[in-house]
């Protein structure tokens, strides 16, 4: 899904995104990008707040139920006295997914070469990504279920030759930068990464809970500010306890075009300078560079993971699948 974009053409986009894994959510995009007055009321946000799935965990937050029609949304937004606005200006999406992790594992096991890494989250919201070794992973192939490491499970199906690891990465400390990071012991903030959830994942509501409590019981180190200011000096402060793996997912998004191209451009010289490797995990348009080192069109709907700027596999949003390419 691509955000600054025009908004009716944002939430159609967003309706074939979430096509294969909620209806409610496609009803709702569809509905609201063939609705005039609904358009004019989301157009009257920054455009950084007009973003569906923000609006729609807006809505359910002050009680539009879901799953639920179409029309329930258009009245509670037509009708909102402020409150639903205010959250929204109020909240972020920072979804945190850690479902991601099997598909990102793969790629973080590959850059570590065995050895225990620094993990640096760009975009962390409440860091609950920074934990790929104290989950487990059951990867799905032809040749049958491969499984490594030990915790709650993360499911993942698998084409392509893709160098699943016989263990999660090692790490020897964990960190992240976020415009707004959020405190895991702080049930407000918990309560809405819940609400972010979409309204059929009762599968991810599970995982954010147990994923809640595998960071709540030993907190990362959060650093507020953003990330093309404070990344080449937390990148520094992480060297001192091992070789630096820089990640993201779905968090450049966020980013206007001219720095996206910015964070690409940092990115390219902290790896050329071997200060760190880079792991990114975003949508196809996000960071064109990394996109266009890949074979072909990427499916609708599909992340482009990249290690070093460059494409080596596909990715569900939510880590159900990765596609490896060969």
């Amino acid at each position: 899904m691509e955000l600054y974009t025009d908004v009716a053409a944002q939430y159609a986009d967003f309706a074939t995104y979430a096509r294969a894994d909620s209806p409610c959510f496609e009803e709702w995009a569809d509905g609201v990008a063939a609705d005039p007055e609904v358009l004019a009321w989301i157009a009257g946000l920054p455009p950084v707040k007009q973003q569906p799935n923000l609006v729609f965990a807006a809505a359910r937050w002050h009680g539009v139920p879901a799953p639920a029609p179409y029309d329930a949304l258009r009245a509670a937004l037509l009708g909102d006295d402020g409150a639903i606005r205010t959250t929204i200006l109020e909240r972020a999406t920072q979804t945190n997914e850690v479902g991601r992790l099997a598909t990102l594992v793969p790629a973080l096991a590959l850059v570590a070469e065995g050895r225990p890494v620094s993990l640096l989250e760009v975009g962390a919201s409440a860091g609950l990504c920074l934990y790929p070794d104290r989950h487990a992973y059951a990867w799905t192939t032809e040749g049958g279920v491969r499984s490594a490491g030990r915790g709650p499970v993360l499911a993942c199906e698998v084409e392509g030759p893709a160098p699943l690891p016989e263990r999660p990465p090692a790490v020897a400390w964990r960190g992240g930068i976020d415009l707004n990071p959020l405190d895991v012991t702080d049930d407000d903030a918990m309560a809405w990464l819940t609400m972010l959830v979409w309204p059929e994942h009762d599968d991810r509501r599970a995982r954010l809970v147990d994923a809640i409590a595998v960071a709540g019981s030993d907190p990362p180190e959060l650093v507020r500010g953003d990330l093309l200011e404070e990344l080449p000096s937390l990148v520094a402060r992480a060297s001192e306890h091992g070789p630096v793996v820089v990640f993201h997912s779905a968090v450049i998004a966020y980013l206007e075009d001219d720095d996206r191209r910015r964070f690409s451009a940092m990115m390219h010289d902290l790896v050329a300078a071997g200060r760190c490797r880079w792991v990114s995990n975003e949508g196809r348009r996000v960071l064109p560079d990394v996109t266009a080192t890949g074979p072909g069109e990427v499916p609708s709907g599909r992340f482009v993971l990249g290690i070093d700027g460059r494409a080596v596999a596909w990715t569900h949003g939510h880590g159900r699948s990765m596609t490896w390419l060969g």
